[in-house]
């Protein structure tokens, strides 16, 4: 691969407009692809068949209508009384012109909802009353019947008793009318019993119509006080497909309010933007690199370089990403992931080319000689760390959740175009500024010495005197092994402390909770959390499946059975019947929740609700089933922290299988795989202590600490995997090297260390500046993958590849290149550095040619 790569250097060196040309050429054709075809990014998260999802199809096939998505508009008094009749028909007047908008199923106007439960009140009364008065009425003629009876029964005796000395003309006269007064008596009892029936019946119709408002009444859309009111808007599409053009007219028409006096906030569904995935801070992390690189190297254009070569790569795997968006869904995470991961990598590929080209140039390399071997020696290796950060982004797909894969198939296609940006365009440009890549004053400080250009070299100085001085303990590798056993366990000990809140992992979704403490968002979820019970915010849809009903009112009563069973489920603040199919089949209620949709017990309300459907079958016939975006955040969380142990299994072997490809060595990768491990669970440590337990939250811009993005803990052994191989590689190769040249396996470590470390160094703080541009990023779920990502960086590069590795090497010495011999037999020898390339070039080569 070397001499590929070499070749590869040497034409990009000859035809360098050609691939300048070619690179422009691309640049072009994927913005107007992007701009062409791109679609709408989303926030959504769904895994198809969890129940959550299964249900939710289920109800889009019988209940179209109640899978819409669905946003609040939260109004308050600017005085914080109740809202006045102005105010009120402020609101209603804005609300009214939401409705008129296209795209929309229907807003719930608070006061309507109200107004209807006080009308209903008032009805539950007034037939109440009617139905004492009908059963006074009931009562006093029944008593009148029976005083009836007894006189026509008193007729009767005395009848019977005159009966022998009557005539028969008189008894047959007597005992018609005694018929007939027989008969109207029954005809009134009929009567009344008829009217007893009706009143029975009145009095079930009115308990059933107390129940009702009793269950509505459980969920109140205007608070105590009359001070706040919430209004829900329920769109035609589901809320990730909502345009941004319906959002922006939903929040226009609302803030007609404000000029009523009242307060209008809006929830995270309507006011979400993710179309921008580029602020401020992220631009400030770009602007700390660019320093690490003029101090390093020298000058702006050659500061300069790494920076544009990673703007290219990153504008041309994003904009793929971009223009494919338009035929699959996209959510926010994925171009963010590509970004961040495209500048870092971007910045550090090209970063190694241009330092081993100046190298080179310095002690006196051929211009052109020196951009094939910079591309063979030092793109080799970049080659090969891309590989790994590729392989590891590609491996999200084997989980199976389709977002995931998406969003590791794209930042890994970024990365990609990055390895191929390094290793092409660089040379290109290195071509196109010739000498100016080094300072004036580093070239006249380079003519007062003669090196050879034959001579491998991988830091500025490339003496053997250097090398004598980093063998006898100079610098922070001499530092880092002058105690080897002390250093290790110092190391373990500090990342086994900050990795002990990983215990406490829990993972979520975020919601209006997470949201900037000065949002509209996050205001509108405190407001109704505040106002009405946190639960309010996250309420949970709970479908069930009816038997036949003979009538309306049997299949309300039903309703009513199964939602008061709602009710007595622990955790459960209130329940409310929503709607019900045509074919009277498939209900769904509304449970509202005692805590967040982000908190443990609503968890474990799910779970409680769908472990009792047996038992709701038993005692009402009906089965139940949970959904919504709650449940669904909720099963998406639980989906994958199960493939977590999966992908990490895959994510460790994989790292063993490369690391023992590149080092030949077993104990190597296992202590390069035992350090990745230790600053991963140190990232997930910190990033649980800040962003769950609200540690530092008030730097951190953490308002409501919460469970971790679901998402992230897979997403940091992705890339802090590919990242920690990259520098394992290019600090360990280095000794590698050292120690097939013949120098003793402890010095070795050493001279190997000396000569990456520079390099390395400058390559983790742009690395973990880029991704700590991200941890005060306008996107609230951005910042913890920013944080955990520039953290774990910062401990594996400083903490575990400059500090643990060389130590335990050290401590190792021979022992640490130990190779059984059929092993070696079988292994193919990759040459990650090409110091094959090297050797057959200084055998070839007598004398250095002068620049």
């Amino acid at each position: 691969m070397a001499f590929l790569l070499y070749r590869l250097g040497s034409f990009a060196f000859r035809r360098r407009w050609w691939v300048i040309s070619a690179w422009l050429a691309i640049m072009l054709a994927v913005g107007g692809a992007a701009a062409a075809f791109s679609g709408t990014l989303t926030n959504d998260f769904t895994i198809p068949g969890t129940e959550s999802q299964r249900i939710s199809d289920r109800l889009r096939e019988e209940l179209p209508e109640a899978v819409g998505g669905t946003g609040t508009v939260v109004f308050t008094t600017d005085d914080g009384a109740a809202f006045s009749a102005e105010q009120r028909e402020g609101v209603q007047s804005a609300l009214a012109g939401i409705g008129a908008l296209d795209g929309l199923r229907g807003v719930v106007d608070p006061f309507d909802v109200a107004d209807q439960v006080a009308a209903g009140a008032q009805e539950i009364e007034s037939g109440r009353a009617e139905l004492e008065a009908s059963e006074q009425q009931l009562s006093a003629g029944e008593e009148q019947l029976a005083q009836g009876q007894a006189r026509l029964d008193a007729q009767r005796a005395q009848f019977e008793q005159a009966r022998p000395l009557l005539r028969p003309a008189r008894v047959a006269a007597i005992e018609q009318t005694l018929q007939q007064g027989q008969a109207q008596l029954d005809a009134s009892r009929t009567e009344l019993e008829n009217g007893r029936e009706q009143l029975e019946s009145g009095r079930t119709e009115l308990e059933l119509a107390q129940r009702q408002l009793d269950a509505s009444s459980g969920v109140s859309l205007l608070s105590e006080d009359g001070s706040t009111a919430v209004a829900s808007v329920q769109f035609e599409q589901q809320i990730n497909g909502v345009s941004p053009e319906l959002r922006e007219a939903v929040q226009k028409e609302a803030a007609e309010a404000e000029s009523a006096g009242v307060t209008v906030e809006y929830s995270k569904e309507i006011v979400e933007d993710v179309s921008g995935i580029v602020g401020a801070t992220e631009a400030l992390g770009l602007a700390v690199a660019a320093a690490v690189l003029i101090v390093m190297l020298g000058t702006l254009i050659a500061a300069g370089l790494p920076l544009l070569m990673a703007v290219v790569g990153v504008g041309v795997g994003v904009g793929i990403t971009f223009a494919l968006s338009g035929v699959v869904e996209l959510n926010s995470i994925s171009p963010v992931l590509a970004l961040m991961l495209g500048l870092a990598v971007g910045i550090d590929y090209s970063l190694f080319i241009v330092n081993r080209h100046r190298t080179q140039l310095l002690h006196g390399m051929e211009m052109q000689e020196s951009i094939a071997r910079a591309t063979g020696t030092a793109g080799n290796a970049v080659l090969f760390a891309g590989i790994t950060v590729i392989v590891a982004l590609a491996a999200l797909a084997v989980p199976g959740l389709p977002f995931l894969t998406v969003m590791g198939l794209s930042a890994a296609g970024t990365v990609a175009v990055s390895v191929l940006v390094a290793l092409t365009f660089t040379p290109a440009l290195l071509a196109l500024m010739g000498p100016r890549v080094i300072s004036k004053r580093r070239w006249a400080k380079a003519r007062g010495h003669k090196h050879s250009a034959a001579v491998p070299l991988d830091s500025d100085s490339g003496t053997s005197l250097a090398d004598q001085r980093a063998a006898n303990g100079a610098g922070w590798g001499g530092l880092a092994t002058r105690k080897p056993v002390l250093t290790v366990l110092a190391g373990v000990v500090l990342l086994g402390v900050v990795a002990i809140p990983a215990a406490q992992l829990r993972v979520g979704l975020p919601d209006g909770g997470t949201e900037p403490a000065d949002s509209t968002a996050f205001q509108a979820y405190s407001t109704i959390g505040d106002r009405f019970g946190a639960g309010t915010n996250g309420p949970l849809i709970v479908v069930a499946s009816l038997p036949e009903t003979a009538d309306e009112a049997e299949l309300t009563a039903l309703q009513l059975d199964v939602n008061d069973l709602l009710r007595e489920v622990p955790d459960v603040a209130a329940s409310v019947p929503a709607t019900v199919s045509e074919n009277g089949r498939t209900a769904i209620f509304q449970v509202i929740p005692e805590e967040g949709p982000a908190s443990e017990t609503t968890e474990n309300l799910v779970r409680d609700l769908r472990s009792s459907t047996d038992a709701f079958e038993e005692r009402t016939g009906v089965a139940i089933a949970v959904t919504g975006q709650t449940a669904a955040n909720i099963d998406v969380s639980a989906k994958l922290m199960e493939a977590l142990p999966v992908y990490l299994g895959i994510v460790v072997g994989l790292s063993l299988i490369l690391l023992l490809l590149v080092f030949r060595s077993i104990l190597v990768p296992i202590i390069a795989t035992a350090g990745f491990l230790l600053s991963l669970l140190a990232s997930f440590g910190a990033t649980v202590a800040i962003y769950q337990w609200g540690w530092l939250g008030e730097f951190f811009g953490v308002t409501n600490p919460g469970p971790i993005l679901s998402f992230l803990p897979i997403i940091l052994i992705g890339v802090l995997f590919g990242l920690a191989m990259d520098y394992q590689m290019f600090l360990v190769s280095g000794m590698r090297e050292a120690f097939v040249h013949g120098d003793d396996p402890k010095a070795a470590v050493r001279i190997g260390f000396s000569h990456g470390a520079r390099v390395v160094t400058a390559a983790a703080i742009i690395m973990v500046s880029v991704f700590a541009g991200f941890v005060f990023s306008h996107l609230a779920m951005v910042r913890p993958i920013g944080f955990g990502l520039a953290f774990g960086v910062l401990l594996d590069a400083f903490v575990v590849r400059m500090t643990l590795v060389p130590a335990a090497m050290y401590l190792l010495g021979r022992y640490a290149w130990w190779l059984p011999a059929w092993l070696g037999r079988i292994l193919p020898d990759v040459d990650v550095e090409g110091a094959k390339l090297l050797r057959e070039d200084a055998e070839e080569e007598k004398e250095p040619v002068p620049v």
